[in-house]
This record gives C-alpha cells, sequence and structure tokens, in this order.
C-alpha cells in the first residue's frame, strides 16, 4: 500500500509539452486507471467507483471510451447501492470526506466485500483521522492495492479553462448571507483547495498575485474587499503544505498566479460578446454545452430531435468558436462553397448516362461515410448560426450592441441612453436591463438619488431587476469605482473635453476588421502586464514577493518579435476585402440596410443543393484540413504558464482572451474561477445580493 501522490512533473522537455488539460487527462487515466493494473490483475476488468464531485472531475477531462481503453467495465456511484463483484477489482476515486471513507469501509469490511480489491484515490489531501480509520480496519488495509492523494479537484471546462464549481459563491461571498462566517470560510476553503490541486497536478509553484485592498482614511474598506487577500492566504497555504509534502514537487517559482473577483470587471458579464461561441451560450438556451436540434427522420416521419455537444471533438466549432459571428457566417459560406465544388453528383453518373456500375457504387458506399460526417457538420452550424443571425436582427441587437460600445468607450451618455429607451421600446426587458448595468458602471452617479428610479421607469424596468443594477454598488469598494467616484463630477467648463469612459481604444492592436468587437475584458491589460512584470504592486500584492534577480518576467525562453510573427496564425494575415461582409456587421459608416443574411441563403440552400447528392471518391475532407493542428497554439516553445483566478465567475470573453493571449505571448494563459457565467446566469445572481455590511460587522 502506497501513501502518495504523482511523480510525474508538467516540466518536461520543451517537444513535450502538455496542455493543462492535457496534464488533468493524463493523470486521470494513466496515473490512477492505469496504475491500477499490476501484477495479475492486468488482464481484468475493473470497476470505477465515484461520487458526485469526482464523477464532474472525471466527466469533464475524459470521455468514457477513454475509461473503457483503461479496462473499466462498469462505473458506478459511490452512494447507490451497488451489485457484489467479488471476482473483480475496484477503483476508487472520492473525495477525502468521513462519509465518503465510511462507505468505502463497508464495501470493503466482512467476510466477503464487494470486490477483490480496492485502489483508493482521493481527489484533495486527506485529513490524519480519516488515515488512521482506515489503518484501524484491519480486515480492509490487506485488501487496499493503493491508497493516494491525487490532488485533483478541478473542473477542466476548456481547454485552457477550469472551474471550482462553487456556483453560489457571489451570494456566499458578496451577499446577505455574509453574516454566516461558517458559509463563508466553507465557500473559500474549498475554491483554495481545488485552485492548489491545478498546482499540484501540473506540477507548478506560483507566484500568487492577488488584488489587496485599498486600506486609506478617506474611504472604508469593507469585508468584501479582503476576499482576494483572504483567498489568497489560503491558496498559499494549501500550496506550501504540497511544497513538503509530494515529491519532485518545485521549490522554486514556475509560474504566476492572478487572484482576482468579479469586481475588477462589472461590463464582462453583462455586454453582448459578438463571437460565435457567446452569442450561442447568450441567445440560444445551451444546456451547458449540449444543443438540441432536429434533423429529419431516417423513416420519412417528423423530423426528430437530435443532442450535440459543442466542444473540441467538432472541428467546425474549434475553428469558428472565437471569431465574431459575421466572420463564422462568410467562413460556412466558404466551406459550403468548397464543398459543393467537389462534390458534383454528376461525377458519378456514368458517361453514357446509365446505371452506376458495381465498382462505382463501391467507391461510393466507400465514401458515404465521410460525407455524411460532412454534412451533419455543416448543417449543424449552419442551423445554429442561421437562429443567431434571425435573432440579431429580430431582438434589435446591432444597435444595442453599438450603444453598448459607446457608452464603454466614452462616445455615448445619457441623451444617447434616453434616445434609445425611447425609440426603442419593444427592446426586451433582459437587455434593456443589461443596457442599464453597462450604464450603472460607467456612470454611477447617474442613479443617486431618485434618478435611477426615474431611468428604471423610463425603461420599464421592475424592481426586482432593479436589485441587479443597485446590486453593482456592492462591489464599489473592491473597484475602480471607489477611486474615480469624483470622476462623474467636472467643472461645467470642462464638461464637454472630458471623455467619460470605461475603457480607453487598445494602440497597437491589429486593425478593427468587424464593427462591435471594440469591446475587451480587463483582464486583456492585467494579463500582458504580468507577462510584462509591470503588474503594479501597490494594487496587486503577492503572497511570496520575487527576489529582482529572479523574476521569471524574462522572455529568454519565448521566441523573439520576428519568430512570433512568422508564427502568427493563418486567419489574423487573411484578407478581408474580398469577403462579402454581412450587412449588420460593416462598420458604421456602411449601408445600413438589411438584406438577407448570407447564413439563412446557406441554411435555405442546404437541403436544396445537397438533396440526393453523390459524394466525389477524391473528396478530401475540407472543412477537417488542419483545423486541428492551427486550432490550438504551438504549445513546443511556451514560456511559463500564467494562471488567472476570478471569485464570482467568469466570462466566455474572458476565457477567448487567454486563447488569443496564449498565441500573442508564447506563454500558456489558463482562465480558472468559481463558475463560467453566462449573462443571464450572472444577472440572476446579482438579483439575490441585496446588502452591504462593513468589515466591523464580522469576525476575520
Amino acid at each position: 500500500m502506497s501513501m502518495s501522490d504523482s511523480d510525474s512533473s508538467s516540466h518536461a522537455s520543451s517537444s513535450e509539452y502538455k496542455t493543462f488539460r492535457q496534464i488533468s487527462r493524463d493523470r486521470l487515466l494513466q496515473e490512477m486507471l492505469r496504475s491500477a493494473q499490476t501484477g495479475d490483475s492486468k488482464s481484468t476488468w475493473k470497476v470505477l467507483i465515484m461520487d458526485k464531485v469526482t464523477v464532474k472531475v472525471m466527466s469533464c477531462s475524459c470521455k468514457m471510451a477513454d475509461i473503457t481503453d483503461e479496462g473499466v467495465s462498469l462505473v458506478e456511484d459511490l452512494y447507490r447501492r451497488r451489485q457484489p463483484l467479488p471476482s473483480m477489482d475496484a477503483i476508487y476515486f472520492i473525495q477525502p470526506l468521513r462519509e465518503n471513507v465510511v462507505m468505502f469501509l463497508s464495501d470493503m469490511s466482512g467476510r466477503v466485500p464487494l470486490y477483490k480489491k480496492a485502489f483508493v484515490f482521493f481527489s484533495s489531501p486527506i485529513p490524519k483521522e480519516l488515515v488512521n480509520l482506515i489503518k484501524n480496519d484491519t480486515s480492509v488495509l490487506p485488501r487496499i492495492g493503493a491508497l493516494r492523494e491525487m490532488n485533483l479537484e478541478y473542473f477542466a471546462m476548456d481547454s485552457q479553462g477550469f472551474v471550482t464549481d462553487n456556483e453560489r459563491a457571489l451570494e456566499e461571498l458578496y451577499g446577505e448571507n455574509m453574516q454566516n462566517t461558517r458559509q463563508h470560510e466553507a465557500c473559500l476553503d474549498v475554491m483554495a483547495t481545488r485552485i492548489a490541486t491545478v498546482f499540484a497536478s501540473l506540477r507548478e509553484l506560483p507566484y500568487v498575485r492577488y488584488r489587496a485592498a485599498k486600506v486609506d482614511e478617506s474611504t472604508e474598506t469593507t469585508f468584501r474587499d479582503l476576499i482576494p487577500t483572504k483567498l489568497a492566504a489560503s491558496v498559499w497555504n494549501c500550496i506550501t503544505k504540497y511544497k513538503s509534502s509530494i515529491p519532485h514537487f518545485p521549490q522554486s517559482e514556475t509560474c504566476e498566479l492572478l487572484l482576482l473577483d468579479r469586481s475588477v470587471d462589472h461590463i464582462a458579464p453583462v455586454i453582448h460578446e459578438w463571437t460565435y461561441d457567446a452569442m450561442c451560450h447568450d441567445l440560444l438556451n445551451l444546456d451547458g454545452n449540449k444543443y438540441v436540434h432536429e434533423v429529419p427522420s431516417k423513416s420519412g416521419g417528423e423530423p426528430e430531435k437530435k443532442e450535440v455537444l459543442l466542444e473540441d471533438h467538432d472541428p467546425v466549432w474549434l475553428e469558428l468558436r472565437h471569431a465574431h459571428i459575421a466572420d463564422a457566417s462568410e467562413r460556412l459560406h466558404e466551406k459550403m462553397t468548397n464543398f459543393v465544388s467537389k462534390n458534383k453528383a454528376a461525377q458519378f453518373q456514368s458517361r453514357d448516362g446509365g446505371e452506376l456500375s458495381t465498382r462505382d457504387l463501391q467507391k461510393m458506399v466507400q465514401a458515404l461515410p465521410q460525407y455524411n460526417e460532412q454534412v451533419d457538420k455543416l448543417s449543424l452550424h449552419v442551423e445554429i448560426a442561421g437562429k443567431i443571425n434571425r435573432l440579431i436582427r429580430e431582438l434589435g441587437l446591432r444597435d444595442l450592441g453599438q450603444l453598448e460600445q459607446d457608452l464603454v468607450f466614452g462616445d455615448a451618455g445619457s441623451k444617447e441612453l434616453i434616445n434609445f429607451l425611447r425609440l426603442k421600446q419593444d427592446a426586451s426587458p433582459e437587455n434593456k436591463l443589461r443596457l442599464m448595468m453597462i450604464y450603472a458602471c460607467v456612470y454611477p452617479e447617474k442613479f443617486e438619488g431618485d434618478k435611477g428610479t426615474k431611468l428604471m421607469q423610463l425603461a420599464k424596468i421592475s424592481p426586482d431587476d432593479m436589485n441587479a443594477v443597485n446590486n453593482l454598488k456592492l462591489f464599489e469598494g473592491a473597484s475602480d469605482n471607489k477611486k474615480n467616484s469624483l470622476a462623474g463630477f467636472s467643472l461645467k467648463f470642462d464638461a464637454q473635453k472630458r471623455k467619460h469612459a470605461a475603457r480607453k481604444d487598445r494602440t497597437g492592436e491589429e486593425e478593427e476588421t468587424w464593427a462591435l468587437s471594440r469591446f475587451y475584458p480587463v483582464i486583456e491589460e492585467l494579463i500582458e502586464k504580468v507577462s510584462k512584470g509591470e503588474l503594479p504592486k501597490n494594487e496587486y500584492a503577492c503572497m511570496n514577493e520575487p527576489n529582482p534577480s529572479t523574476t521569471i518576467t524574462s522572455n529568454r525562453s519565448l521566441p523573439s518579435a520576428s519568430a512570433r510573427t512568422s508564427q502568427a496564425p493563418v486567419a489574423a494575415a487573411h484578407s478581408m476585402r474580398s469577403r462579402r461582409t454581412a450587412t449588420w456587421a460593416r462598420p458604421r459608416g456602411s449601408d445600413d440596410g438589411y438584406s438577407r443574411s448570407t447564413i439563412d441563403v446557406l441554411h435555405h440552400g442546404l437541403t436544396s443543393k445537397f438533396k440526393n447528392m453523390i459524394p466525389e471518391i477524391s473528396f478530401t475532407v475540407s472543412i477537417f484540413d488542419s483545423v486541428l493542428r492551427h486550432a490550438s497554439s504551438d504549445f513546443k516553445r511556451m514560456g511559463q504558464r500564467i494562471f488567472v483566478f476570478i471569485i464570482g465567475g467568469a466570462t466566455r470573453s474572458e476565457l477567448r482572451v487567454c486563447h488569443k493571449l496564449t498565441a500573442k505571448l508564447k506563454r500558456e494563459v489558463v482562465l480558472g474561477s468559481s463558475s463560467l457565467d453566462d449573462p443571464p446566469e450572472f444577472i440572476t445572481k446579482m438579483k439575490m445580493l441585496t446588502k452591504e455590511l462593513s468589515v466591523d460587522d464580522l469576525h476575520i
């Protein structure tokens, strides 16, 4: 029996660099499942037993086929009644909780245990009292093949993103229930433990930076201001224990961790993001990444509903997810045109107009599965993009999105907002609420006294929705709004000269190709400052302050600027002039008229052009060509990782930024958060927050 963690390390040679998600998957499959194949048990199938948390950890990183490939024939729930299988070994992947350990001991005790031998893996460090509980059961001890701490208790939601599954973090840490200090501490403890297991898995020792509370006589420091500080201390405490207990754990810092909370950017969770991924989750009511669509019935009856996952295994999704919706629509058009040009049914007809030969039929059948996959993938994304474009028109999102971004960048103010509310009274309540929340972030002084009430009456916003706007003030203590509280006050003769903006246009960035793509999350600037070593120490403190002579911001391991330019993704150099830009997405100087969108034409032509079409045998899978190769950055020459964790929920735009900066900085940027929220989810959570407490009200 062994009691240890993995001996593997993420610091392999540059040619063996593995991404964050790859390491997570390999640890679960190889270190855990494969390590149970010892001695004479190599040829036997095993049972995998998990609890509610670990089954989600496993499902986020591995597919069922991966698990069965490692010799697992059955996956069971720890708390469901299970059939005894005394001839089979069992692998337990469970949290180190007393109730879980008791259940495990119950399974393996007695004359006839449920399983022949147990290989037990804990998702996080196990307390000594639970270890003693196991050791004291002499009937179970000989039946244990392994007893190990995997230290892997995070949920990999993306190739470069994870969550700790603290869905109620905003409510528990910032809401009225903050008075419940046990709940508050429990939330932070779970979050810290799971964040620390990321570094245990990757064998990384981070510089732990955090957004520091501003303490001065002119402003009151609230308890909420101290949340990043408290989390940073807990994370560092966990990592320090790993440093001394895990074999081969780095003893010097190898990466950067920046801990933030949602107050760092109030606007990103509610503004309309115009990329394909964000639009899908914002407008289509997806269940996680699951999309349900109708497909023609094979029997000719009513259409059948089919569930598909919009994830990395779909190369079209992988290519288009971070593209502007208009760009995604045009790329689909190009793929469709290319598909038609290479798959003409006439090429399979005999030259004399007679029936197809046996050889032709054989070739057709061989090509048919490949053809079906092409049609399925294209038709799926044509349908999705078609729905999104129609919703953009029906909801008037183009004008709304333009006003949102003009407010954020200081090109619009009260006059433009009031005009919009008067002219667009048919706008949905949710969209008007999101607009009001953005306005409140940029112009907080406009909601003082009864000013906010009058605006809400004009927008016809309900009192319940008004709570979401008012509750933004709960974050003012930890945000820059406090120090900028005078930004809204200016002398009358200077009012027209000053620009009231929450963002500044990025200088030196690539030319804006698509309209409504001006907005960027705050973390984009912060990550770049981390990479350059320019993060202000007075605003972002460090738990383990680096020695200036050994700072890790050196770019010695990074490619030169010229090398980065030569390695830029092909899409970045692709000319847009030859593309047919969808009317609504053109820059503001273009014609405002709505023509039938590209994607609608494609959707209409899908069945008419491809119905009964026989594929050409020489057809190659055009939409799959190089997609997977170019979908992620070249990780072979990566610098040290940068981790960013946001307490209170991250957004799709922030996840996209991490992918973008990974390619730009040549350092893998991993985003973590308590949850990954789409705008409707975030707004619902904001409505649940009510009153603000002072630091004096609670014991720290």
